[in-house]
């Protein structure tokens, strides 16, 4: 087993990261060559996935997570904190907090895109 920290900063809501860089490097710091690598975001607001990180889906995905958790409706979550992200963490806990993926030969398999 290997942990390993990855650590930065978004520029705030519906913003997306490619993390590929850092967990192919990581899994070639950990001298393992064949299992499974789990990335865990912390935090409820934030969260993990696959996606072609291209310009349409960079744009599609934000969108349409608004389409079904509108950052404008009022949520309960603002009745307790009135900090009005109640949206940002339902649009977590739908697409999910981790990922896990396997790697052979020191590489993870994340298909060509």
């Amino acid at each position: 087993m290997h942990r390993k920290q990855i650590t930065f900063s978004t520029s705030g809501h519906g913003a997306m990261r490619d993390l590929t860089p850092q967990v192919c490097e990581a899994v070639r710091d950990s001298g393992l060559t064949d299992g499974l690598v789990h990335i865990f975001a912390v935090g409820s607001t934030a969260a993990v996935g696959t996606i072609e990180l291209e310009p349409g889906l960079v744009k599609d995905l934000p969108e349409n997570m608004d389409r079904l958790f509108p950052p404008q409706r009022q949520y309960a979550h603002e009745q307790t904190w009135h900090n009005g992200n109640g949206h940002s963490h339902l649009q977590a806990t739908l697409l999910g907090p981790s990922l896990t993926i396997p790697f052979e030969r020191g590489e993870p398999l994340l298909g060509q895109w």
